[in-house]
């Protein structure tokens, strides 16, 4: 349930994902590429690091890359949480799913984490399942690879013949963020689930 405007209230948009250049291109920080993106549509102020995360302050909203590693993202959460006083229905959370084919967006209000392990955290620490996420499809149209590990699977990159499908699944997760903050979660979903 949603309340006031999307306006009067700050927001945060936090993308999951992992510190560092060696996880940079893989498929499980989708959430920092989409954020990434974001920040640079909106002309994003230098990042500055708070409660262990890279942030972005821009009018109403802050935008935030947990350098906690993806398993505990949610004390970030938490701590921009405490700090802010953000309530669960200020935050969108964006990441990786391997449950979606590759290219599918999926915005939801509440829920579990679906096996991932970011928004287990987040969860966890916010003691709440009433939190708006946006899940990225990472899983290849083939299926995912038999016998491989998931972790080692999602720590990959993307192949050449994925990176036009990812590309343009990202523009499609920038526009569904600003939906998000401008007119809340439901009207996200009627727009870009699918």
């Amino acid at each position: 349930m949603e309340h006031g405007s999307s306006a009067e209230r700050c927001r945060l948009i936090v993308g999951l994902g992992n510190p560092g250049e060696r996880y940079r291109t893989t498929r499980h920080n989708l959430g920092f590429r989409v954020l990434d993106r974001l920040a640079e549509a909106g002309n994003s102020p230098t990042r500055t690091i708070e409660c262990n995360a890279l942030v972005a302050k821009l009018e109403q909203r802050i935008l935030a890359w947990p350098q906690t590693y993806m398993n505990r993202s949610g004390f970030s959460v938490r701590c921009l949480f405490e700090r802010h006083g953000f309530e669960a229905m200020d935050l969108l959370v964006v990441y990786d799913d391997t449950a979606l084919q590759l290219g599918v967006l999926r915005a939801r209000g509440r829920g579990g984490p679906g096996g991932h392990r970011g928004m287990e955290s987040v969860i966890q620490n916010l003691r709440t399942d009433e939190v708006a996420r946006l899940r990225l499809g990472v899983a290849p149209t083939e299926g995912l690879p038999g016998g491989e590990d998931l972790s080692d699977f999602v720590l990959s990159d993307f192949d050449e013949q994925e990176l036009e499908d990812v590309d343009e699944m990202i523009q499609r997760a920038v526009a569904a963020c600003k939906c998000w903050l401008e007119e809340g979660t439901e009207s996200t979903m009627n727009r870009f689930n699918g």
